[in-house]
């Protein structure tokens, strides 16, 4: 933190501005500070992640989206996010805070590629939402153990090789066999996809980055809410 920055004696309006510009810049411990500091102002935690850590995410992905933000400047930000994340979520957990809702991410089996894959969860987590990252190469017996567990709102599963994207609608299959295919929305992303394929193996919506990724999700909860 710099001299000239005394964040104790910022108004907290300031204080959560501060944070939010300190994310997108990828300064992790500053972060982190401010998200101490707003914390011992008897912010709760809720409001911290809201006002601050998702308000700033919030802006990296419009940037990326818009292609202001390249890759390495949004996996700084996301870094930042989770150190700040890092303070927060034993107090969201101990507080029982309401989640924007619950995502399996993971890529499919036979593709080793999660660069992508990483930043949708960093950015989903940026948002609100509970993340459970199955990592790479995962079978349908994987991907249904974690929606057994978790009974999540969102499936979301990735590829980069042409050879692995036929493996998305054997999971879609899998989900459908169970009588489960209506309780989730899958959302598919990945280089070689398009929504014609997305549309072709009966997944809700195909998503061309992390930043639509995050909109989506959005989305489709706000319409689960709803109905």
């Amino acid at each position: 933190m710099s001299d000239e920055i005394n964040i104790k004696e910022m108004p907290t309006d300031e204080l959560l501005e501060l944070m939010g510009e300190d994310l997108y810049d990828g300064y992790a411990d500053e972060v982190v500070e401010e998200v101490e500091e707003a914390l011992s102002r008897k912010m709760t935690p809720y409001e911290v992640l809201t006002n601050g850590l998702v308000a700033g995410m919030d802006v990296v992905g419009a940037d990326f989206r818009d292609g202001i933000l390249f890759v390495p400047e949004v996996l700084m930000a996301a870094k930042s996010m989770k150190a700040g994340m890092g303070v927060l979520r034993p107090l969201l957990a101990e507080t029982g805070a309401e989640k924007v809702g619950t995502v399996v991410v993971g890529t499919v089996k036979g593709d080793i590629h999660d660069i992508g894959k990483n930043l949708v969860g960093m950015m989903l987590e940026g948002a609100g939402f509970e993340v459970i990252d199955l990592g790479i190469n995962n079978s349908v017996e994987e991907f249904m153990g974690a929606i057994e567990k978790h009974h999540p709102d969102i499936l979301g599963m990735s590829a980069l090789l042409t050879t692995t994207m036929p493996y998305m609608r054997t999971v879609i299959d899998a989900l459908k066999e169970k009588g489960i295919r209506r309780e989730m929305t899958v959302l598919v992303g990945g280089a070689p996809l398009n929504a014609a394929f997305a549309e072709d193996i009966e997944a809700d919506a195909y998503c061309r980055d992390a930043a639509v990724a995050v909109e989506t999700a959005k989305k489709f909860m706000q319409i689960k809410r709803a109905g």
